[in-house]
């Protein structure tokens, strides 16, 4: 389970080094997921809120475009949706009630909540819809990423009661629903990240079609080529987890470079 516990290490450091330099006032990751300063010098932003924000009023401040641009080159060049299997801190939420979902036999249940993977696209576009007619950012007054990452970094209560609606719902209410199904924010870093460069590789040879790998894979669908060829994974879905490389016991999965690596 090496990529579970080094998504897990990242996750945490990330959130801690945000606490640190916010309690202590030290300049190394001060503010949060949504805006952020690196030593004091370098602004991250997250692109999608800064985009609701200029749709809202068709202005923006420099810094907040500068630290949007950084982190759109940073997703959309290194792996399809990083940002949600390794930084978001909803993923470990989720993940969790996966495992309280498989482990009680509710992935058994077929009278659950059934969205299409295509759903949180028509969310994203109504977000980005919204906000012009609003006049304001339509997700971030609701997100609970938003709310569950700030309470964490700040204190207060309300985040936990948010973070336990969506264990409930991913856990009792339907499977992956909440990242697979309905986040928009996945939708927006998927449509980003078309063209990233780390991807996870099939080697259908080694491959003995044991489908563990569908099994573990919150975007499942991304897997259509396991079993039959090999190749990478293309789809800007996949989470870049590495989850299906942690269950494969044939050696049959792995990460590599797009386009750069001769065969």
């Amino acid at each position: 389970m090496k990529y579970l516990l080094l998504r897990r290490i990242t996750q945490i450091s990330i959130l801690t080094l945000f606490l640190i330099s916010n309690l202590y006032g030290l300049k190394i990751l001060q503010g949060n997921l949504s805006s952020s300063m690196i030593f004091g010098t370098i602004p991250l932003s997250d692109p999608f809120a800064v985009l609701q924000l200029f749709l809202a009023s068709f202005t923006l401040a420099s810094s907040a475009a500068l630290g949007a641009l950084i982190v759109v080159l940073i997703y959309a060049l290194i792996a399809p949706r990083a940002f949600c299997a390794w930084v978001c801190p909803v993923n470990i939420i989720t993940d969790f009630a996966r495992f309280v979902r498989v482990k009680f036999g509710y992935d058994k249940d077929k009278k659950v909540v059934v969205f299409s993977k295509s759903f949180r696209y028509y969310i994203l576009a109504f977000v980005l819809f919204m906000s012009v007619v609003m006049q304001t950012p339509a997700f971030e007054g609701v997100s609970f990423i938003g709310i569950i990452q700030r309470g964490i970094i700040y204190g207060g209560t309300l985040w936990i009661f948010v973070a336990f609606g969506v264990f409930a719902i991913d856990a009792f209410v339907g499977d992956r629903l909440i990242c697979s199904k309905l986040c928009p924010l996945g939708a927006f870093y998927a449509t980003i990240g078309k063209f990233a460069f780390i991807r996870v590789e099939h080697d259908s040879q080694n491959c003995t079609k044991c489908m563990k790998c569908k099994v573990i894979c919150p975007e499942s669908q991304v897997l259509g080529i396991i079993g039959k060829e090999s190749g990478l994974i293309t789809s800007s879905e996949c989470i870049s987890c590495g989850r299906c490389i942690d269950v494969c016991g044939d050696d049959a999965l792995k990460f590599s470079i797009r386009n750069l690596r001769r065969k």
